[in-house]
């Protein structure tokens, strides 16, 4: 039976079983494409061309000559083209050529994960092998061994490493890295939607650090960058590298016909709006294609779920002595050794499935599969398109499921697909001029080499932030320069995922032996180690005993309870400055402050809320950006309903539109905060207080002449999200609109407006009519009444 016929069983089953189709939400065919190829392009040179052809390669993809050519020419390019479409080619035979016309030259290949840069290799040293010129590459990482670190920074042609080691380990040491930047041609930049928010922001300003040293060395590198489809990839790869770049975007791969399958889990209870596990959804995806002998990859969102459904199939299939070994599962974690044994696996057969976190989603090589489940939605568009093209390789039909979970942006998704087959609405977004991560690569870079007068780093006066430093005592200066004056290691004192601050160092008490088990952000720490909370770590339970903010410590000791601990979070959000309005949308500067005032218990097994306690701890004040909407009391009263409800629907509105915010912003939920409040900050509803506190609502109730809903980004100075959100203002409030007409709950549910929080309270009706009223009187008014035309750019990285 050919791979199209098991293939399109599959689809005819699920459609024809009356209990399975009830669970497809849509099927997409994405018709298959032949290869469009072009002759290898004059000027390559001879020795690369017979051995790609030795290797089976005689012609290749148009897009692979478009990026070879446009190099030729001098120019920078981001390649954005499906998984498995020959992107490595598009550098690989660049760079190549470039060294074999010039041994002297180098490269920089940067990845997001040692895993990929281990795995890139292998396929380097194949076509360096074959070529049989010497060339030596290397990959310069953390697990590199000292011993051959000096051979890689001497004789390495090319260099495969990560932001994280560039920033830490070779651009502090750069005098011993004077072959590489002395001749560096190219800076490779992989899997480049990879590198927004935060560790966007922060990469840019290595990318700043390392541009500034190339030219200190005489050259001037440029920029190949590969991209999964996003919104804005040409305007992301120039944010990151402040040059201009060119997009390389029409794919000359050949690509099967692939069926996209969105599986909504059928509801068990229609008026709240529950539906049946999605872990075991995709669990029963799976063992439907398994059945028709089709090699599967399913990707989970975490790794206890990996563990689950792995045990669980394990369970029901190795019973069968020919199964033995041929379920396996793959997660941050497992020894490097049986990582590559797992993909090896993959790759020639052996294993049939794997379930694994997205550790897979990235280009390692596993062969070409024949299925892809998603057990819920990954987070983005562009990571649900990585992780389906890991299934189908060339002309080989394949199928992906994707299975919803009960979260708003999971049922968006099942009722609109046309946002997820279109064309994609996320943009990846970054601010590397964010005062608080400027700052500290500015740092870098004086200790790196000395700042002259009139140099440029970033958008932001420079010498406003080297005096700065230089009252600190952190820089000195001599006449038209800066020097770096310390015995610290500015690199060493912060990573390139969070915002720079101090970490609360977790000593554990236990046996009356004090040792270090690990850190925890400045910001995080409330929420994980307020007294009493229960913190896990390695899979071990610590209670904590203290919370020193003096000392920036947090002392545990081992136990062994039945619960876990949730943290409730008291916040209010003051507007600061209105950077810009259109109707009543804003963007501005908020202070946003965040106070622990007790927690939940969680019993581990079953989930339930087993008891409350009380936490006093100081309050948390953060300046960033915010987009907020004022809802004005007279509309409201138009509706007719109590000041309860109101308050209720207007929450239930900013559940929702907290959770839909991600389709357009390329972002994890967690990086955009939510509140209900109003502008001045005098009142605020927190949903917890007002279960456990009446008194609560009654304070809430005075404010309502403003109600506002805020979404706020969660680091100081934020990196562009709010600015965004406010640039398509109205439709965020359009989607909400739209999900809460699609859901099929009768009275509100965490898929759309959340659980009606009182009895007899229809929180879905109400939210839906303040909804309609809103954007009534939106789509009515002129757009751009009262603007403020203000300096976006400095305004949104001065704060913090």
């Amino acid at each position: 039976m050919s791979d199209y016929t098991e293939l399109d069983s599959f689809i005819d089953s699920i459609s024809q079983d009356p209990q399975l189709n009830q669970r497809i939400s849509h099927i997409e065919v994405i018709k298959e494409q032949k290869a469009r190829f072009l002759d290898f392009p004059e000027g390559l040179h001879d020795a690369l061309v017979k051995t790609l052809e030795s290797l089976g390669v005689t012609r290749l993809y148009s897009h692979q000559v478009e990026a070879y050519t446009m190099l030729a020419e001098g120019k920078n390019i981001v390649v954005v083209t499906p998984t498995a479409s020959g992107k490595t080619l598009c550098y690989n035979v660049p760079v190549i050529d470039a060294i074999l016309k010039d041994e002297n030259v180098r490269a920089l290949y940067l990845f997001p994960t040692k895993a990929l840069s281990h795995d890139q290799l292998e396929g380097l040293e194949h076509l360096l092998e074959a070529l049989n010129r010497g060339f030596a590459t290397f990959t310069y990482d953390g697990d590199t061994p000292k011993d051959i670190r000096k051979s890689v920074r001497e004789r390495s042609s090319i260099v495969l490493s990560n932001p994280d080691m560039l920033h830490k380990a070779i651009l502090p040491h750069h005098t011993k890295w004077i072959k590489l930047f002395s001749n560096l041609r190219f800076v490779i930049i992989d899997e480049l939607h990879n590198y927004r928010g935060v560790f966007g922001s922060h990469v840019a300003n290595v990318i700043r650090r390392m541009k500034r040293i190339a030219r200190h060395y005489g050259s001037n590198p440029q920029f190949i960058l590969s991209s999964a489809t996003i919104a804005n990839p040409s305007e992301l790869a120039e944010k990151l590298i402040e040059a201009k770049v060119d997009c390389i975007d029409n794919s000359g791969a050949p690509q099967g016909r692939k069926y996209f399958v969105l599986w909504n889990p059928p509801l068990i209870d229609r008026d709240m709006g529950l539906r049946r596990n999605y872990i075991t959804e995709a669990q029963l995806a799976a063992e439907r294609l398994v059945k028709r002998g089709v090699q599967v990859i399913l990707f989970a969102r975490s790794r206890l779920n990996v563990e689950i459904l792995t045990s669980r199939l394990k369970e029901k299939y190795e019973k069968n002595p020919k199964m033995l070994g041929m379920i396996r599962g793959y997660r941050g974690g497992y020894l490097p050794n049986e990582r590559r044994e797992i993909e090896k696996a993959l790759r020639n057969g052996e294993a049939r499935v794997v379930i694994s976190t997205n550790a897979l989603e990235l280009g390692i090589d596993i062969g070409a599969l024949d299925a892809a489940v998603l057990a819920g939605y990954p987070g983005s568009i562009a990571s649900t398109w990585q992780q389906a093209g890991r299934a189908g390789r060339k002309e080989k039909s394949s199928v992906v499921v994707l299975v919803a979970s009960s979260a708003p942006l999971d049922q968006f998704l099942m009722n609109h697909p046309h946002y997820f087959f279109g064309s994609s609405p996320e943009k990846g977004l970054i601010n590397p001029d964010n005062l608080l991560i400027l700052l500290a690569h500015v740092k870098c870079a004086a200790f790196e080499l000395p700042f002259q007068e009139g140099d440029q780093f970033g958008k932001e006066p420079l010498e406003e932030i080297l005096s700065y430093l230089e009252e600190k005592g952190v820089l000195h200066r001599s006449g038209s320069q800066w020097f770096w004056t310390e015995d610290s290691y500015p690199a060493d004192t912060f990573g390139l995922r969070n915002i720079p601050s101090e970490n609360f160092v977790i000593v554990d008490r236990t046996g009356g032996r004090a040792r270090s088990i690990g850190e925890v952000d400045y910001t995080s720490a409330p929420m994980l180690l307020h007294d009493k909370a229960i913190y896990i770590h390695a899979g071990e339970q610590y209670h904590v005993d203290e919370l020193n903010y003096e000392q920036r410590k947090a002392y545990v000791k081992k136990v062994s309870v039945n619960y876990y601990t949730d943290a409730i979070e008291y916040t209010k959000v003051k507007v600061l400055e209105d950077f810009d309005t259109k109707n009543e949308a804003h963007w501005g500067e908020v202070c946003v402050t965040k106070r622990v005032v007790g927690y939940k218990k969680i019993k581990l097994t079953t989930f339930e809320n087993i008891g409350f306690g009380d936490v006093n701890l100081p309050e948390n004040e953060m300046h960033t950006t915010c987009y907020w909407f004022t809802i004005e009391k007279g509309l409201l009263d138009g509706l007719g309903y109590s000041e309860d409800a109101i308050i209720y629907g207007l929450y239930g509105i900013a559940h929702l539109v907290g959770n839909i915010a991600p389709l357009f912003l390329l972002c994890s939920r967690r990086d955009i905060g939510v509140h209900l409040g109003d502008r001045e900050g005098l009142w605020s509803f927190d949903y917890e207080l007002s279960k456990r506190d009446a008194k609560a609502i009654k304070e809430m109730k005075k404010g309502l002449y403003s109600p506002t809903i805020f979404l706020y980004e969660n680091y100081p100075g934020g990196v562009g999200f709010a600015l965004e959100l406010f640039t398509i203002h109205p439709e965020l409030f359009l989607k909400a609109r739209d999900e809460i007409r699609a859901c099929s709950c009768s009275y509100g549910c965490p898929c759309c407006a959340g659980p009606s929080p009182v009895r007899n309270m229809n929180i879905k009706e109400i939210s839906l009519n303040i909804l309609n009223a809103l954007i009534k009187e939106q789509l009515s008014t002129p757009e751009g009444t009262n603007k403020k035309k203000k300096k976006h750019k400095e305004k949104g990285s001065n704060n913090g």
